[in-house]
């Protein structure tokens, strides 16, 4: 069948301005013990930004945030100068699609039936998946090399074809950005390098705005175009690898020392870890 021209993701432009977050107290809910204080930073439209710093930094919260799940308490959130609290929330499903660390299906779903459930933000009520809603998801299966476990259970599945499996499914909503938590977390070393490229491909062929929290440092300096450092819900810097990736910055962030070297074979940074300093 041949794949219809749906136009695909043209990036769009993320704006997080002061914003302030947090859990509560079991009593009152409100937001007591902040885990984001006073964080603004820009995604330039069709960028690779990757989120770092350690656990409780606020990383997976941020990414909450852009997508919508979360509501922050402080500040706001822009989509293309559009208020995303403004926004429909089928719109915002339309335009934002987010893979969690890990993904589990409730029920035996095949690979394509979750797929097929990135189509939904698209389809009107009690509609169900149409011919181009089909060749959308086969098409988002082949761009994550995952059609050939089509009718697989999900479940079934190992860690880095459920990584994949989910990103086809976030690739069939079709959307302008892309969030990623942790998306090489626990995968071995090909199968990282699987993903690391396939994001690749996605960012320089469709365009399509990716923000990924992680804490490889490595992937971050190979992947991204900018790096937002996040330590104690606070903005510690933003900036490109080569301004923002240092020793001092990595001991601030981390309480660790590591040598920072450009490799040319990589074509990147690498950073490797040599002692505490705490």
């Amino acid at each position: 069948m041949q794949v219809p021209d749906t136009g695909g993701p043209s990036g769009i432009h993320l704006d997080i301005q002061g914003i302030r977050f947090g859990y509560g107290s079991a009593s009152g809910g409100t937001g007591r013990s902040p885990v984001l204080t006073d964080v603004s930073l820009s995604v330039r439209r069709g960028a690779i930004t990757a989120l770092l710093g350690p656990n409780g930094g606020g990383k997976t919260t941020l990414l909450s945030l852009a997508a919508g799940v979360l509501a922050p308490q402080a500040g706001r959130i822009l989509l293309d100068g559009a208020p995303l609290d403004r926004l429909a929330r089928r719109e915002v499903a339309r335009r934002i699609a987010m893979v969690q660390q890990e993904t589990h299906a409730v029920f035996d779903y095949t690979v394509r039936e979750l797929v097929l459930m990135g189509r939904h933000p698209h389809l009107g009520t009690f509609e169900v998946e149409g011919p181009d809603d089909l060749a959308i998801a086969d098409d988002a299966m082949t761009a994550t090399r995952t059609r050939h476990l089509a009718d697989r259970i999900f479940g079934t599945l190992s860690g880095g074809e459920r990584q994949r499996a989910a990103l086809a499914s976030a690739l069939a909503q079709q959307p302008d950005l892309l969030l990623l938590d942790e998306p090489t977390s626990s995968l071995d070393l090909a199968y990282q390098l699987d993903i690391a490229g396939l994001l690749k491909t996605l960012n320089r062929e469709r365009g399509m705005t990716i923000v990924f929290a992680t804490h490889d440092l490595n992937l971050a300096a190979s992947l991204a175009d900018e790096l937002v450092l996040l330590r104690g819900g606070r903005l510690l810097a933003q900036g490109t690898p080569g301004s923002v990736l240092t020793r001092e910055s990595i001991r601030g962030l981390y309480e660790v020392d590591a040598e920072v070297e450009f490799h040319p074979d990589a074509g990147h940074l690498i950073v490797v870890a040599t002692r505490l300093t705490r």
